[in-house]
C-alpha cells in the first residue's frame, strides 16, 4: 500500500515543526505514548473497583473493557499486516523523525498506538462517563504523538483512531449481556462477592409515614395487614358500648 500524496506532505510539515521544538518536547512526546497507555490500564483498575458498588452490566462492562480494546487491536494488526505500508520514516525522501524508525516488516497503516488510546478511551466512556473529559483528548494526543514523532502517517493515526472508537464499544456492548447475569451468579458465591463486590443492595420498601414524620411499624400479630381508619378501640376513655335501654 501506498501513502496518499496529502498525508505524506501534511507528514512533512508535522515532522519539521516538530525536529525545530526543544529537546524536552521531544522526549515528553516519545514517553507520553507509552506513559499514556499506563494511565489506561490504571483507569481501567479504577473502573472495575468503582464497579463492584454497581450493577450487573457495569461490572460487565468493567470486566469486558479490556477486552474489547484488545479485539480493536487485533483489527488493527490483521489489517497493518495485510496491506503492508511502509513506514514514513523510511519512504519519504529526507524523513526528519526524531525517534529511531521501526524495523523494516513494522508496518504503518494502521497504527497500533491509535488504535489502542481510542479503543481505551472509547470503552471507558461507555462504562464511566464521566471520565470522557481525560480520556478522550489523551487519545487524541496520544495518536497525534505518532505523526509528531515521525513513525506514521496522518492517514495512519486518523485509521486507528477510527477502528479504536468503532470497534471496541461494539464489542463491549456485545459482550456484556452475556457478562452481566455471570456477574450477578457469581455475587452470589463469597468469592464472587469479594472480586466482583456486593453490587447495588436491594433497598427496603418505605413504611406509611405517620405524623411527624417517623416511620409507623405494624403490630407483629397485624403483619400484611392495611390500616383504612384510627384504631378507635385504642382510645382511651372511649366507650364504643351501645347505649342500654
Amino acid at each position: 500500500m501506498r501513502a496518499p500524496e496529502f498525508s505524506a506532505d501534511l507528514y512533512r510539515e508535522i515532522t519539521e515543526f516538530a525536529h525545530g521544538t526543544p529537546s524536552w518536547v521531544h522526549s515528553f512526546a516519545e514517553i507520553g505514548t507509552d506513559a499514556g497507555l499506563l494511565v489506561f490500564a490504571v483507569l481501567f483498575v479504577v473502573g472495575w473497583w468503582r464497579a463492584r458498588g454497581g450493577d450487573a452490566r457495569a461490572m460487565g462492562l468493567a470486566l469486558v473493557a479490556p477486552v474489547a480494546v484488545v479485539a480493536a487491536y487485533l483489527v488493527s494488526e490483521v489489517s497493518k499486516s495485510a496491506l503492508q505500508e511502509e513506514r514514513p520514516c523510511r519512504a519519504v525522501a529526507g524523513a526528519m523523525n526524531i525517534v529511531a524508525c521501526p524495523a523494516p516488516g513494522d508496518w504503518s497503516f494502521p497504527s497500533n498506538h491509535a488504535t489502542i488510546a481510542a479503543a481505551s478511551a472509547a470503552v471507558i466512556v461507555v462504562a464511566w462517563r464521566a471520565m470522557a473529559w481525560l480520556v478522550m483528548p489523551l487519545a487524541v494526543l496520544m495518536a497525534f504523538s505518532r505523526v509528531f514523532v515521525g513513525v506514521h502517517y496522518p492517514h495512519d493515526v486518523a485509521a486507528g483512531f477510527t477502528v479504536g472508537v468503532v470497534v471496541a464499544p461494539l464489542v463491549a456492548v456485545l459482550l456484556v449481556r452475556a457478562v452481566a447475569p455471570l456477574v450477578a451468579a457469581l455475587r452470589r458465591v463469597a468469592v464472587g462477592a469479594v472480586l466482583l463486590g456486593a453490587g447495588v443492595p436491594v433497598e427496603a420498601v418505605p413504611s406509611p409515614a405517620v405524623a411527624g414524620g417517623a416511620a409507623q411499624t405494624p403490630p407483629a400479630g397485624d403483619a400484611g395487614t392495611a390500616v383504612t381508619r384510627p384504631d378507635l378501640m385504642a382510645i382511651p376513655g372511649r366507650n364504643l358500648e351501645p347505649p342500654r335501654r
